[in-house]
């Protein structure tokens, strides 16, 4: 191959690689990080605090939030645009389901063990 064919091949292989880094997923992201918490609890009264996500694996991590003077943990999963956890509060176990959205910030919906409704949550990446 000539010098010409090799710069061509370079500039094509650069291109590509350009391409797919483009086109990554949004799971392809670290989910670690802090973030500024804003929800809903049960009985519709609102709340704010922060959360920390620390990753242990490429799909698992361990999460704890902090609203007010309550501190919950938990374990957490991320499956491409889906992020879960299960958590204690207490003696109570719940399960929250976020979507993560394309800024990054993770919309969910949760939920205690043996508790009627359903509360709401916006976990925002702080930058």
């Amino acid at each position: 191959m000539d010098m010409t064919g090799w710069v061509r091949g370079l500039r094509a292989a650069v291109l590509c690689a350009g391409i797919a880094a483009a086109a990554a997923p949004a799971g392809a992201q670290s989910i670690g990080g802090t973030y500024d918490v804003a929800g809903t609890n049960l009985d519709g009264s609102a709340y704010r605090g922060t959360a920390v996500v620390t990753q242990t694996s490429s799909t698992t991590c361990r999460i704890k939030w902090t609203t007010g003077d309550t501190v919950s943990q938990g374990i957490c999963m991320r499956n491409g645009s889906a992020f879960s956890a299960g958590y204690s509060l207490g003696s109570a176990i719940g399960l929250v389901i976020y979507s993560i959205e394309p800024d990054g910030s993770l919309k969910g919906l949760w939920t205690v063990a043996d508790s009627e409704g359903v509360g709401t949550e916006i976990l925002t990446p702080r930058r």
